[in-house]
């Protein structure tokens, strides 16, 4: 018994069973059953058989439900042995491995990806590249089918070269059409011969070689890619039993052509540095394969393999074969590059869940894979850097190659539009952090713009494992390392405080008394034709008026200018805000003088041109126009109320003449200073205060951004600069008909056309006119001046008729949009300009007249 259970501890174990449960079959009968193929095998009697073979042993019941398990997912015969073991003095495994195979799969016993080259490896590897390059010949001797009954060698072959023009292809059955196999009839010779002759085939086809009793039958290509399924057919000569065993061998091979395949594309072609990699880790998996193969090989020539065996030896790596197979057909039928690869390898590992082998193969796999684009991001995140020479990475450098396609505002385009994400290269395993990752890059490269060098506080050593998040820790400490030494350049190297401090005083008028002397320096400059307008007469001006003013202490006072644009404000809100209806092709465009152009410059150098670009300086602009416009309207209204004040030595009853138009003046007064006072001191102030208290507990260069459009949003927002009630040109009509009220008035007081007017001025007051008069009376008459027929009180009737329809206009579109947006300051402009409820009857009658249209 002792010299028996040495010899075959499997059996021993089995004979030991049997004769404690009496059982009413022999070992032999138990290992049939077992090795029989998969579609004549039930799980159920295979089960049963060790249920009464168990019978009254103990743990019986753990170790068959253990048993139907492994039934589930590994081969029967290795299930048989695990259950044997249990009730086996001896390993059975260790003791079977030891006599019959040395390793049953190397891709089990030892590091996946470690180069393999031991010295028992045989010549199988060598042959099949040489013959995959066409530069093996092996001619066999003939033999007959009585010799070949007691012979372990291989079959004869006559291996000629393979096909000249598919040198660079794989090896893949359809590359070597012209190899003769010898075949003989070998139907009548017995099934041990039969058996040794099919192990020979099937080594040769799972390196990708021709037999001569398993032919392939078909290639099917799989999709848009070059993977291909191949299909066997075996000789109808080999015996059933042993057919059937060969055919759940026969799938490695296909895999392995499928694996080849892909190893072989991306060697010669342009896939990118993730495939490369990938195809790098492959190929030491099949140097692993070829050692199994050579060890089973070895095996067969000392004459202790059998299909049985070599079924049992090679399904691990069957199983791990067929997911991998599995992966590249994925990857080449959709054409997948870089993280695309990448997805699909980290989701595969997920799939696996419950096969912790081929897991574990794939998490491998992934992370060799991830490694040339791990790199990038490492560079990208600690440097500012992008080496990707495949287009592989998930941020993209748009930046111009010639200086002659640089942008006139580059550094207005440059935060949006050259670094970009391209969504379809994002790993899935990074797309949760892919917005930091891409602002990291970002402020690292402005940094260095900046001229300082760019030095992490720790080295980073950035890997990708699935089983943790440690690369996730390290991208997220490289971008807050990023954001606060940006920071610090922007708001402390930089001072962009004091530069928006700045722009606020000139640009938003918070500097009363340079306004109000740089509009007496220049009132007369700026009265003129856009066309006649001098820049260089401004552009002293404006400095002389900024070293007289209190502006003399501000540090980027020289960073203002001067500039004359060639469209007035609403149209260049039109261009900013890209309206379809552009104003200058609806109307009628009249020649603008100096002041409808007119509007301050702030230049600033990199970096503050990040957050001060072309469109915020624009922004502001548009805002600065409309309180400058109005600024002009409320100081000529000032103008003529001065010079009204000849009145006072009128008659009552002359005097009576002037008290409408003095009524509208006030009215006109009133609505534009509260229109001034709304602007500036409800808007701009409070959003202003807010923008400030935002920007004491910023964290990064985005929220400056983001917290700086959103101040400059709001007040164009409730300034009605940004609207589609055209509620600016409402207030710019408004505007034009008081100053052509304020001409009119002007021009009364030096022309007295009116008879009834001509007794009522002061002798004195003739003296001071009369250069004005010889000058006025060689000109041509206004628009906006009398007409003959009109007296004097008529036409400020028509002037406060068109005035108070286009006031109440204002106020119903206010009170219209106010509706729709509760939350905006818009009502209160309401309640300023119609105190006291003193438009309510013409606003009411306006609002009937609407409703019965």
């Amino acid at each position: 018994m002792d010299t028996y259970s040495t010899k075959d501890p499997m059996r021993a174990a089995l004979k030991k069973l049997i004769q404690h449960s009496n059982a009413p079959f022999t070992a032999d009968d138990v290992l049939r059953e077992f090795r029989t193929t998969k579609e004549k095998r039930s799980n159920r009697k295979l089960l049963k058989i060790l249920e009464i073979i168990s019978k009254h042993q103990p743990k019986s019941e753990e170790y068959l439900l253990e048993a139907s398990k492994l039934l589930e997912k590994k081969d029967p015969f290795y299930c048989l042995l695990n259950f044997l073991n249990h009730y086996s003095e001896t390993n059975i495994m260790q003791a079977i491995r030891k006599k019959d195979l040395s390793t049953s799969t190397p891709l089990l016993s030892k590091k996946m990806f470690e180069t393999v080259t031991p010295d028992s490896v045989s010549e199988i590897k060598e042959r099949v590249v040489l013959a995959a390059t066409g530069g093996l010949t092996r001619v066999g001797q003939n033999t007959s089918a009585a010799n070949m009954s007691g012979s372990h060698s291989p079959p004869p072959l006559a291996l000629p070269a393979c096909n000249k023009n598919h040198t660079d292809g794989v090896w893949d059955y359809r590359t070597i059409d012209n190899l003769h196999f010898q075949q003989n009839n070998i139907s009548a010779i017995p099934i041990s011969s039969q058996e040794t002759l099919l192990l020979y085939d099937l080594i040769y086809c799972l390196t990708g070689m021709k037999g001569s009793y398993i032919t392939s039958e078909e290639c099917v290509s799989t999709g848009r890619g070059e993977s291909t399924t191949v299909k066997f057919k075996i000789s109808e000569q080999i015996h059933s039993s042993l057919r059937d065993i060969a055919k759940e061998i026969l799938p490695l091979a296909s895999y392995f052509t499928c694996i080849e395949q892909f190893i072989q594309k991306a060697s010669f072609t342009e896939c990118g540095q993730v495939l490369q990699a990938l195809s790098e880790a492959l190929n030491n998996l099949i140097r692993d394969y070829y050692l199994l193969l050579a060890q089973l090989e070895s095996e067969l020539n000392v004459g202790n393999l059998t299909v049985h065996k070599m079924l049992f030896y090679v399904r691990p790596t069957l199983n791990t074969m067929d997911v991998l197979a599995a992966v590249v057909s994925d990857i080449s039928e959709n054409e997948l590059r870089g993280g695309q690869v990448l997805t699909l390898l980290y989701n595969k590992i997920s799939a696996l869940t419950g096969d912790e082998e081929s897991q574990k193969f794939v998490i491998q796999l992934t992370q060799l894979a991830s490694v040339p684009y791990m790199e990038i991001l490492q560079l990208w995140v600690q440097k500012g850097v992008i080496c990707d020479p495949q287009q592989e990475f998930l941020v993209e450098d748009n930046e111009v190659i010639r200086r002659e396609e640089l942008p006139e505002h580059y550094s207005a385009d440059y935060w949006e539009k050259r670094y970009t994400i391209r969504r379809e290269r994002i790993p899935c395993f990074l797309e949760k952090v892919s917005d930091i990752i891409l602002r990291t890059g970002k402020y690292l490269n402005v940094i260095r713009q900046c001229g300082k060098k760019v030095t992490p506080p720790q080295i980073m050593n950035l890997q990708f494992s699935p089983t943790n998040q440690n690369h996730i820790n390290v991208i997220q400490n490289a971008y807050q390392f990023a954001s606060k030494n940006l920071l610090e350049v922007l708001l402390k190297e930089n001072e962009l405080m004091g530069h928006l401090m700045s722009v606020k005083r000139y640009l938003l008028l918070h500097q009363g008394d340079f306004i109000t002397q740089f509009m007496d320096a220049c009132e007369e400059e700026l009265a003129k034709n856009v066309d006649k307008v001098l820049p260089m007469t401004l552009e002293n001006l404006l400095g002389l008026t900024l070293r007289l003013s209190s502006a003399k202490h501000d540090p980027y006072k020289d960073d203002v200018h001067c500039e004359l644009l060639t469209y007035d404000l609403v149209t260049q809100m039109s261009k900013i805000m890209n309206n379809e209806e552009e104003y200058w092709q609806s109307h009628d465009r009249l020649d603008l003088n100096g002041l409808e152009c007119f509007a301050f410059r702030y230049e600033v150098k990199w970096p503050v041109s990040l957050v001060l670009n072309h469109i915020a300086i624009s922004k502001y602009q548009m805002l600065f126009r409309q309180l400058f416009y109005c600024k002009h309207v409320e100081r000529q209204l000032c103008k003529i109320w001065k010079e009204n004040s000849i009145a006072k030595k009128f008659s009552p009853q002359a005097a009576e003449l002037y008290r409408s138009a003095f009524t509208l003046r006030q009215r006109m007064m009133n609505a534009v200073q509260n229109l001034e006072y709304y602007m500036m001191i409800e808007v701009i102030e409070p959003n202003w205060h807010i923008f400030i208290q935002n920007m004491n507990k910023v964290e990064n260069v985005d929220e400056v951004l983001s917290f700086h459009q959103d101040f400059l949003d709001s007040c164009l927002k409730n300034c009605m600069l940004t609207d589609t009630t055209l509620l600016n040109r409402s207030i710019f009509k408004l505007c034009n008909i008081c100053l052509k009220f304020c001409e009119f008035i002007q021009k009364s007081q030096r022309f007295f056309l009116d008879a009834e007017l001509k007794s009522m001025v002061c002798d004195s007051n003739d003296e001071e006119n009369s250069d004005s008069d010889v000058d006025f009376s060689s000109q041509k008459q206004s628009e906006s001046s009398m007409v003959p027929s009109d007296t004097f009180s008529e036409r400020v009737k028509r002037f406060d008729l068109e005035f108070t329809g286009i006031l109440i206009g204002l106020i119903k579109q206010i009170n219209d949009v106010a509706s729709d947006n509760p939350s905006d300051r818009f009502i209160n402009l309401v309640h300023r300009i119609n105190f006291n409820s003193f438009y309510n009857q013409q606003i009411d009658k306006l609002c009937a007249k609407d409703s019965m249209l």
